[in-house]
């Protein structure tokens, strides 16, 4: 479903506070191109070897970005929030390059799309707008750069620790399988599985079909500072 731009983009604006100084030519541009978007969770919204096709703001929900190797591997390199931009999509519009990861909305999505042709017309003539999109791009470069490292140099059972305290709600409860925990952590399920087992000879952990449940948090925090 689709609506158009507001021509005062109050509504949307307020996400972004570095493009509330757009030019009056910029922003009449925008109203008069870009459209609001709203796609449904669980949608497919770019492939490895796609087009890029528009210049996506997310207003609300959220998009996991992956990638799959030849052998069925997955890793999630990034999710997009509200109020962010896509790294991929950027560095596909600026190399006039396809996608290579997929991006699927977890949730129920609302952005704001930016034909590819307008948003390479603005980067050129819009100073806010091209100081946005590269400083977007450099952030969540960053961010992928300590992904990189910890995925290469850092140790699984301490990565996996981590994770388990950011996510598991007030009970201790984390509602996912081994094979997601592996796809959230660029690992293999076998490996993921080993592990948590070895958590649960230990009395860190339960595990149950489906989820699994955090029995000793202070365990795992100090495992976390090795």
């Amino acid at each position: 479903m689709t609506s158009p731009l507001p021509t005062t983009a109050q509504n949307w604006l307020s996400l972004f506070p570095a493009l509330e100084c757009l030019e009056n030519d910029t922003m009449a541009r925008l109203a008069e191109t870009s459209q609001v978007v709203d796609i449904p969770a669980g949608q497919t919204i770019f492939r490895a070897g796609d087009a890029c096709q528009s210049f996506l703001l997310v207003l609300g929900g959220v998009v996991r970005v992956q990638m799959t190797s030849e052998n069925g591997r997955e890793i999630i390199l990034y999710r997009v929030d509200a109020g962010e931009t896509c790294i991929l999509t950027t560095a596909c519009l600026l190399g006039h390059d396809p996608y290579g990861a997929q991006g699927i909305t977890e949730t129920q999505v609302r952005a704001v799309a930016i034909p590819a042709a307008v948003f390479h017309q603005l980067l050129a003539t819009s100073q806010v707008l091209r100081d946005f999109v590269f400083k977007s791009y450099a952030t969540r470069l960053a961010n992928l750069m300590v992904l990189i490292e910890e995925v290469a140099f850092g140790r699984l059972d301490i990565r996996l620790a981590r994770f388990l305290l950011d996510k598991a709600d007030a009970d201790g409860t984390l509602p996912l399988t081994h094979q997601q925990l592996a796809v959230e952590l660029g690992s293999a399920r076998e490996v993921i599985s080993r592990q948590l087992k070895e958590y649960e000879r230990r009395g860190l952990v339960r595990l149950h079909r489906g989820h699994l449940t955090v029995l000793e948090s202070a365990q795992l925090s100090r495992l976390c500072e090795a």
